[in-house]
């Protein structure tokens, strides 16, 4: 083999071989040497098989993913790629290889391996597709389908909408293109930074993937060849976030045992066979649980079939004798079945990698999109040439408009998916173009959005300047200002009297305070104190009663989008003067929470409670260790929380990267611990002080000025 592997100063490999297949092997080599014992997680998780050595904190995502069939659709796909588009169904099987090439000798390096007594296994040219679809399973609808449901049985069907979260803080992704007109080089800049949870190791991996067909830098999804994503091959530069768009749908289903114990399911032609086996689970330190899995023709059922029809279990409709609500009676069971594209059309678009790879300008990358699949995302691109794309990417079946809310019955034909997607809004760029996951370009594809402060605040900046440069695009990445705070702060401001002496005072910092969510800001920590307060005090009003089990027939793997008081939080900002809570309670409720925050020892600055916490498969015995973070979930800097609950950060940005058009080597990026997976490398948290700063470390592209690596 040709491979040679090169590293920057902070670790990251650089890799050259002979043609694209030895390049994804050497890819897959290097990730598994990096990142063993992560790449192991997540083909555990892909596959279902995590508990057996993490333990039963586990089961509920095991029994998930087995029953959403994410390693048999994986299967498919990579099947039907092999059968359509043999040369990149054989780049993917390179990548494989070169993972069972060098897992044995990262799991050497890795301490996990011991402390679990896991030992690496194998990986199949489908494991890619498997990671990736466990990574964006949860990307789309489902959870929020199941909330609204439980909102509608329990509170009321005018109160469906009452928590989406176009008025919610939510987190999410932000990206931008400055057009050559509005930089200081006269050359396009690309931006941004996805944020998703924080892991240890991290989501993203740097890497540059060169070969005679391409040269190209980017962050890559460990498990996952190529670059998905975000990239840079030199003439063109993209980078994505969600879309928010909806495309996954919740069925529910009738189902009836056979004599033989096979199952049949209602549908639109009434019943017909569904297929049904059962699998372990095995369990660390338990007994292995075993379970069933089903699948009727409109997907996997995902949730455990109850008896009906005295039936309350998830997605349990009416039961009613009226005509098209299907058949009742003894012995009918009900469930909840998943309807997503890659498991419908056995394709999950892996075609565009390699080419996103190839692509030298933007229509290149146009037309490597047109064939992406899952998840759905907002696109942009520049290339040298002074090209822009603005558009979206990804597969939404057309449908009835109730299929994008709720769930909805199996058996009634107005749920069919129409046989063609849906077609993919794109806009044209003029000075620079913002995308922040919230509504507009993709609009017509989704529900729900984020709220349109990222994505103001941002064009705002952007607006502010016009002559932007990789150095001070810093600026946006870091920005503190917290849009979503105002309405509270008007609360704050109408409650001026009733209150004590001390929560005056808090009262008249809190209305002089500048609304920045800086870690070092007493205003910011005393701000995050009140709003806490009148989270909980409003998740607790009578008019909730209904809603404050509504996460009990579902497994604890969906309760964080399931529990009343997460929901408060993140709609605080319409429940300040939307909803079933009175006006004048919601005026008592803020001016109680000044009370108590002003009768309490005051709270430090926001940075000592606001810290991160990122996600381990191991937990750190040490979580003390983190530290104390800026922002909020709707600044431009978005560190996601859950007030009321906890001020520490789970999500973040998970990379941040700034593609210089005019000359590549003055790119920038960051991640936000290292390069490498590894305990004790020196690359492994190395990045973490320049992440905190808002700093973003050099690409270095010049093969003289990296180190070549023996052996």
């Amino acid at each position: 083999m040709s491979i040679e592997v090169y590293r920057d100063a902070w670790g990251v490999p650089h890799l050259r071989a002979a043609d694209p297949d030895e390049l994804a092997f050497a890819q897959g080599r290097t990730t598994a040497h990096d990142r063993a014992w992560q790449l192991e997680v997540e083909r555990h998780r892909a596959q279902g098989t995590t508990a057996a050595f993490l333990g039963a904190a586990e089961l509920d995502w095991d029994v998930f993913a087995r029953r959403t069939r994410l390693a048999d659709t994986a299967r498919r796909c990579y099947e039907r790629l092999a059968r359509e588009d043999a040369p990149t169904a054989a780049w993917v099987r390179a990548y494989a290889a070169g993972v069972n090439d060098g897992l044995a000798e990262g799991a050497r390096r890795a301490p996990e391996f011991a402390t679990t007594g896991l030992a690496p296994g194998r990986w199949e040219p489908w494991t890619p597709l498997a990671v990736w679809l466990s990574t964006h399973i949860l990307f789309a609808g489902l959870p929020t389908k199941l909330w609204r449901e439980e909102v509608a049985r329990r509170l009321g069907e005018e109160w469906t909408e009452l928590f989406a979260t176009d008025g919610p803080g939510t987190s999410g992704s932000n990206g931008w293109l400055v057009t050559g007109a509005r930089t200081e080089s006269g050359a396009a800049l690309v931006a941004g930074d996805p944020h998703r949870f924080i892991e240890a190791p991290g989501v993203y991996q740097q890497i540059r993937l060169a070969c005679p067909s391409y040269d190209v830098v980017g962050l890559a999804v460990p498990g996952v060849p190529g670059l998905a994503h975000f990239g840079h091959t030199g003439p063109v530069a993209w980078a994505i976030t969600n879309a928010m768009a909806d495309y996954q749908d919740v069925y529910r289903e009738r189902l009836r045992r056979l004599p033989d114990g096979g199952l049949e399911a209602y549908g639109p032609d009434g019943w017909s066979p569904a297929t049904v086996h059962t699998e372990t689970v095995g369990v660390a330190g338990a007994e292995p649980v075993v379970i069933e899995v089903i699948e009727t023709d409109r997907g996997p059922v995902i949730f455990d079939a109850v008896a009906g029809p005295e039936a309350s279990g998830p997605g349990a409709p009416p039961e009613t004798s009226g005509a098209g609500d299907g058949p009742v009676g003894d012995g009918v069971l009900h469930a909840l079945s998943l309807r997503h594209p890659p498991r419908v059309t056995g394709d999950l678009g892996f075609g565009t990698l390699p080419a996103l790879l190839r692509a030298r300008t933007v229509a290149d990358v146009d037309t490597a999109l047109d064939g992406w699949v899952e998840p759905v995302n907002v696109v942009l691109a520049a290339d040298t040439g002074g090209g822009t794309l603005h558009r979206t990417a990804g597969h939404v079946p057309v449908r009835h408009r109730a299929n994008s809310l709720r769930t909805v019955p199996a058996w009634d034909p107005a749920h069919a998916w129409e046989p063609a997607p849906a077609p993919l809004p794109r806009a044209e760029v003029a000075g620079h173009a913002v995308m922040a996951n919230a509504r507009g370009l993709a609009a017509p594809l989704g529900i729900e959005f984020a709220p349109p402060h990222r994505a103001d605040r941002i064009d705002a900046l952007l607006g502010a300047g016009d002559r932007w440069t990789p150095e001070n695009t810093t600026t946006v990445h870091t920005d503190t200002d917290n849009p979503s705070a105002a309405r509270l702060l008007a609360a704050v401001d109408r409650a001026a009297s009733g209150l004590s002496p001390a929560a005056s005072a808090v009262r008249d910092r809190l209305l002089a305070w500048d609304r920045r969510m800086d870690a070092e800001s007493t205003g910011a920590g005393l701000y995050a104190a009140v709003r806490g307060a009148v989270v909980r005090r409003l998740a607790a009003h009578e008019a909730f009663a209904a809603l404050r089990d509504a996460h009990t027939p579902y497994p604890a793997l969906l309760r964080p989008w399931l529990v009343l008081g997460p929901r408060v939080a993140f709609a605080l900002e319409t429940l300040l003067v939307a909803g079933p809570v009175p006006s004048e309670d919601v005026d008592r409720i803020v001016r109680e929470a000044l009370d108590e925050t002003g009768s309490g020892e005051p709270p430090a600055a926001w940075g000592v409670t606001h810290r991160l916490a990122p996600w381990q498969a191991l937990p750190d015995p040490d979580d003390e260790h983190w530290p104390g973070l800026g922002g909020d979930h709707d600044c431009v800097l978005s560190t996601s929380s859950v007030p009321g609950w906890t001020d520490l950060s789970g999500r973040a940005s998970a990379a941040r990267y700034v593609w210089d058009l005019a000359d590549r080597e003055r790119s920038r990026w960051i991640v936000p611990l290292g390069a490498s997976g590894v305990p004790g490398d020196p690359h492994h948290r190395d990045q973490l002080p320049l992440w905190l700063r808002g700093d973003l470390a050099p690409v270095t592209t010049d093969w003289h000025h990296l180190t070549k690596e023996q052996g």
